[in-house]
């Protein structure tokens, strides 16, 4: 029989009963596999109470906690699947997911409540909260965990729904994707495997619970393989708690590693200037190496001994970010440059790019820290079929895949083909087994000229010549030329405005460094700096700080059409 997550719950527990599961950063809750079981267990109860089952629907809106475990693992134990709402969700984006998904009780922490309450109630959801007295009608997190523990486990089977994740929504109302414990077992057994996943690990639960990397990395496997999780509540905190934690897995957005690579940068600028030089040279040599790595040239013995010689130098770089025990080091959910790729392999750490959707649990290709191609996101993970359809559309098929979309039959017998293939909406290209992801199918830019732009490429590229660029978005469909907008990242602005000339002297730098590595017909000719950030789930971007093209273009219609009129900034 497949697998369930109930089992490897059985079984974990049972192997390791007195060993941490569960830990804040600062230590003030620190459980064991049978304390977390056993919470659990008595949330389990408390929600039997509120007449959940097997089949019902549990939300959760909660920050990144020890007490979201045991709120979601509890509602499992019941048979009933879960789902995560965004916490920069708006009360009609609250209403939406209720609605559509049909649970029966959300549980919020005070932080949340006054935004929830409505949307809660118009769904006839039982309201549970935590750190407060939550809406009128609300049940106290501490009046849940006061039940006698359950039991027993429901009878779940692999194809019981065990969540629901909702898509980020960038071209319409997102969708519900349903995925069952063969799904995610599959999908995390398998993915964990490939990661060289050892019982005890440390890893930081720190990105949104609503999207299906952080439920697989610190969820999901945690309870497969026996981890030990430090959550961490701030995603803004991510750098200190990689200190403290040293994690042996971490999986991060480009965005995020741009920011470590950065931050590495600054420290050895301050240093003093011959020590600065010593580091800057150990890096060059590093990424020289990797460079030659990659290309499947030999490396040069003088190089290469310059590199063993600055192994302790390069070490302490690790050290420094808290990355010095990674044995698994992950990038993905948007493009990078390779060049962001080759500077972490340049200090020793195995960053590999991983590929996946929510549609399929965010299994479908990896690179093995072993024998990572950069530029591709690596072969397809063992048990996954994967090909390219006429057009170059990447096809896959796994026991990952979901279940569909739900309440939407139509819109899942389009999303597979006859065959039973999902399309992932990507267009990619395989070389030797490695898959390389070119861009979204919707997203390409056809210009005046007939030519095909992939916009992903184009922000990369320039993007990752300044840290000062937090977004970049590429317009160019049916227009002669690319012109992008640029929003400033706050923290590296650091209180300097979009047209403070500092600014503008970096921008450009970064878009003319960026250009030189595109093709003339890619190259952006003109831009403007947006005057506010973009924050993920505001107008822009979406919680997971993908591009929100459509709502940009429209918002910033104005200024798009005044760059094709000579207005901006001219790129040179």
């Amino acid at each position: 029989m497949t697998e369930t997550l109930l089992n490897a719950l059985h079984d974990t527990v049972a192997a390791r009963p007195d060993e941490v599961a569960l830990r804040t950063r600062d230590g003030a809750v620190r459980w064991t596999w049978s304390e977390y079981d056993v919470l659990a267990r008595r949330a389990a109860s408390g929600l039997a109470g509120l007449g959940v089952g097997h089949g019902s629907v549990v939300a959760l809106m909660l920050e990144n906690r020890p007490e979201f475990h045991v709120a979601d693992l509890g509602a499992v134990l019941l048979g009933a699947a879960t789902l995560s709402i965004y916490n920069t969700s708006s009360p009609e984006q609250i209403a939406y997911v209720l609605r559509d998904s049909g649970a029966t009780v959300l549980i919020v922490q005070e932080s949340f409540a006054a935004v929830a309450a409505a949307p809660a109630a118009a769904a006839g959801c039982r309201v549970v909260a935590l750190d407060g007295p939550g809406p009128e009608g609300a049940i106290g997190w501490d009046v849940l965990l006061a039940a006698e523990p359950l039991a027993a486990p429901a009878a779940v089977t692999p194809d019981d729904l065990l969540t629901i994740i909702y898509t980020s929504g960038t071209t319409g109302p997102p969708k519900g994707v349903e995925l069952t414990h063969r799904n995610l077992v599959s999908a995390n057994r398998t993915v964990g495997t490939v990661f060289g996943l050892r019982p005890g690990d440390r890893v930081v639960c720190w990105l949104p619970l609503a999207h299906i990397a952080e439920r697989d990395a610190s969820y999901y496997m945690a309870i497969l393989f026996g981890l030990d999780v430090t959550t961490c509540a701030n995603p803004r905190e991510i750098g200190a708690a990689l200190r403290e934690v040293r994690p042996h897995s971490f999986f991060a957005v480009p965005r995020i590693w741009e920011k470590l690579k950065a931050g590495v940068e600054a420290a050895v600028a301050a240093r003093e200037p011959r020590e600065r030089a010593l580091v800057e040279a150990a890096i060059a040599d590093g990424t020289e190496a990797a460079r030659l790595t990659q290309a499947g040239e030999p490396v040069p013995a003088e190089l290469a001994a310059r590199v063993e010689a600055a192994a302790p130098v390069l070490a302490s770089l690790r050290a420094a970010l808290g990355l010095d025990e990674a044995r698994s080091a992950n990038i993905g959910a948007a493009p990078s440059a390779p060049e962001l790729t080759l500077f972490f392999h340049a200090i020793g750490v195995p960053l590999g790019e991983i590929y996946g959707m929510s549609e399929n649990c965010a299994a479908c290709t990896c690179n093995p820290s072993d024998a990572i191609r950069v530029g591709t996101a690596g072969p397809a993970l063992p048990g996954t079929e994967l090909r390219l359809d006429s057009d170059g559309e990447v096809l896959m098929r796994s026991e990952a895949v979901m279940r569909g979309y739900r309440g939407k039959p139509e819109e899942t017998a389009a999303v597979f083909t006859e065959d039973g293939f999902l399309r992932t909406g990507d267009i990619g290209v395989i070389e030797d087994g490695y898959l390389r992801i070119v861009d979204r199918k919707k997203e390409l830019i056809i210009n005046a000229a007939g030519k095909n732009i992939s916009p992903s490429a184009v922000e990369s590229a320039i993007k990752s010549r300044s840290p000062l660029i937090g977004q970049l978005c590429v317009i160019g469909d049916a227009r002669p030329y690319n012109v992008a907008l640029v929003a400033l990242d706050p923290d590296v602005a650091a209180g300097r405005a979009h047209d403070d000339p500092t600014v503008r002297e970096e921008v450009a730098r970064a878009v003319k460094e960026g250009n030189a590595r595109l093709a003339r017909v890619e190259t952006v000719r003109r831009y403007a700096i947006v005057p506010d950030p973009w924050i993920p789930g505001g107008d822009e971007l979406t919680p997971t700080m993908k591009l929100k093209r459509r709502p940009i273009t429209e918002k910033f219609a104005d200024t798009v059409e005044s760059l094709y009129d000579g207005g901006g900034i001219d790129a040179g």
